[in-house]
């Protein structure tokens, strides 16, 4: 089913859009492709500049208002077609009935931009396209600069966008342009200018995407992740803060699945609330996560599990130890373990894939294994703002109505590092667990060091991790110091 114009909320009245069919565009353009706007698409080569004017073509086009891709240089349209059709989007059928290719470089070399644009205008005017597509309009200027008059060009270029702007049609330019050329007389009369990057760090190569201008929508500013697969060009919107008061949302509290801990919390863990448990190495973290989610599953709730340290089987036997609850949850769909361990990650691309698992299996808990493993899989050009990123993945997942629940591991023990990433202000509720020395032993010990808006226990709490998972122990009211690893016994106890 061919898409039509749509209405957008936000749209002044009377402007419809077009969907642009491929996915995050929409939402980072504020509700589709304004219909009947001129439109260039710039950025440097491989940035996905054809691919994505290629993919809005079939998304829009029918047979009564088919779409007309022009090819002025560079590939010729048999080369072109011959990549594109790799793609999903690409529909083989719909050539020369709803989609139509038209090859100018024979004029476009000659240096006769009147025979060009005359060319252009006829086929319009036979076809009554719904949209245009013209690549790559800068080859063109390159090609006849040197051959005509600087005032031959512009006059084209605005003789072109006026005619495309006239016509009742929607239009995309193509062009490689450098952000320097924004002066150039196309960038004035252009309703969008949607610019395509690659950010080079080291081994990484990351595209992204910037709306620089949209007139009659309110798109989404900022730079957003884009990526080429084989189902095409995908967006992934930077979104944007819309926390929510997880208390308006449910005053319940979730169990922990740990005895004696929800105690310890004044109840559990209130509904919508995010959760760092931060400790050393070994010091059962992964289990107290896996406990967590265990107790969702036996209450007949749905959980997303992210893991970035190990892969999902072996994850998922580890999990086994709490019986067949994780594998019937993973079998009825309850339960989503999701493996994000590629080095080109993104923050946002991270944010969809569990936004779109808890939306599909309805979850009510996530967990994140580990923030640390999270941040050694973003592309390098990502974790510069590691900080600014988590702040918006909590964000955005507590919006939805989740319980977050992530776990990360510190080096340094001492009394300033708690959760290490200074991630503090972050998150609602933090757990620290510690390396104790006592008597020439090594124990582990917890501390409940923040909730936000509810009462809770001060004081540490030995534990252990078995087979059966963790079991708290005693309190250490005995000792001074526990915050340094090496606790001396106070003389309020005796020696």
């Amino acid at each position: 089913m061919n898409p039509s114009p749509a209405s957008h909320a936000d749209a002044p009245r009377g402007l419809a859009f077009l969907p642009t069919g491929v996915p995050g565009l929409d939402d980072v353009l504020g509700g589709g492709l304004p219909a009947l706007s001129f439109n260039l698409i710039a950025g440097g080569p491989g940035t996905g500049k054809t691919t994505m004017a290629m993919q809005l073509l079939f998304a829009t086009a029918t047979s009564a208002r088919p779409g007309l891709f022009i090819t002025l240089l560079g590939e010729t349209s048999l080369k072109m077609l011959r990549y594109q059709q790799r793609f999903a989007f690409f529909d083989e059928a719909a050539v020369g009935d709803r989609v139509h290719f038209l090859n100018l470089s024979e004029e476009a070399l000659g240096g006769d931009l009147d025979a060009v644009l005359a060319r252009i205008v006829h086929e319009v005017d036979t076809l009554r396209p719904g949209m245009v597509v013209v690549d790559s309009f800068r080859s063109l200027v390159h090609a006849v600069e040197s051959e005509a008059p600087r005032s031959s060009l512009e006059r084209f270029v605005q003789r072109l966008a006026l005619h495309l702007t006239t016509w009742d049609i929607t239009s995309l330019l193509i062009g490689e342009y450098q952000q320097q050329e924004l002066r150039n007389p196309v960038f004035t009369v252009a309703d969008g200018i949607f610019w395509l990057t690659q950010d080079i760090d080291r081994n990484s190569v990351v595209r992204k995407l910037q709306v620089v201008k949209s007139r009659g929508a309110s798109h989404m500013p900022g730079l957003h992740t884009l990526k080429i697969t084989a189902g095409g060009v995908q967006v992934f919107p930077r979104v944007p803060m819309r926390r929510i008061d997880s208390r308006e949302l449910s005053a319940r509290r979730l169990a922990t699945g740990i005895e004696g801990l929800d105690e310890l919390m004044g109840g559990g863990i209130p509904a919508g609330d995010s959760l760092v448990l931060a400790g050393p190495t070994g010091s059962g973290k992964t289990t107290f996560a896996m406990q967590f989610v265990h107790a969702g599953l036996m209450a007949g709730e749905s959980a997303v599990v992210a893991v970035f340290e190990e892969r999902p089987d072996v994850y998922l036997s580890r999990a086994g130890r709490f019986g067949a609850a994780f594998a019937d949850a993973l079998r009825d769909d309850r339960l989503r373990v999701i493996y994000l361990r590629p080095l080109d990650l993104s923050v946002d691309e991270t944010l969809q894939e569990i936004r779109d698992a808890v939306e599909q299996i309805g979850a009510s808990r996530v967990v994140i294994d580990s923030i640390n493993g999270f941040e050694m899989a973003l592309a390098p050009t990502f974790r510069e703002d590691f900080r600014e990123s988590l702040y918006r993945l909590i964000g955005t997942l507590t919006s939805l109505g989740v319980t977050m629940y992530s776990t990360v591991e510190i080096e340094a023990q001492d009394s300033a590092t708690l959760t290490g990433y200074r991630v503090s202000f972050l998150t609602d509720i933090i757990l620290s667990q510690r390396y104790v020395e006592i008597e020439g032993a090594l124990h582990r010990a917890m501390l409940i060091v923040k909730m936000r808006g509810s009462d809770h226990s001060r004081s540490f709490r030995l534990y252990e991790t078995t087979e059966r998972g963790v079991i708290l122990g005693a309190t250490m009211p005995e000792y001074d110091g526990i915050v340094t690893g090496v606790p001396t016994r106070s003389t309020r106890h005796g020696p």
